[in-house]
């Protein structure tokens, strides 16, 4: 039998099913616990509302903790840092 090439993955309760090849399962499973524990300590925070904003928000934080452990450019760290506040500056309009 033939292995599957999608994974079931659980974020914030919602299952999704990603392909995957067999080699990167564990990767993958381990990738998607991560973003659902950041969106729930985003979640949890009580600052930010709506999964597809709480989604953003994660993203920009997993980046910038990504960025940290690089080795980008000071005109890269700038723009994420830039854009990181853009962000929080339109979210914070949004009714």
């Amino acid at each position: 039998m033939a292995e599957k090439n999608t994974l079931e993955v659980r974020i914030l309760d919602k299952e999704y099913n990603v392909a995957c090849p067999p080699e990167a399962r564990a990767k993958l499973e381990s990738a998607a616990k991560y973003l659902d524990q950041k969106m729930r300590e985003i979640r949890n925070s009580g600052k930010v509302f709506g999964t597809e904003r709480i989604a953003v928000m994660a993203a920009l934080n997993i980046a910038y903790e990504l960025q940290q452990g690089s080795h980008l450019s000071e005109a890269t760290h700038q723009l994420i840092i830039q854009m990181s506040q853009d962000l929080d500056s339109i979210l914070a309009k949004v009714p």
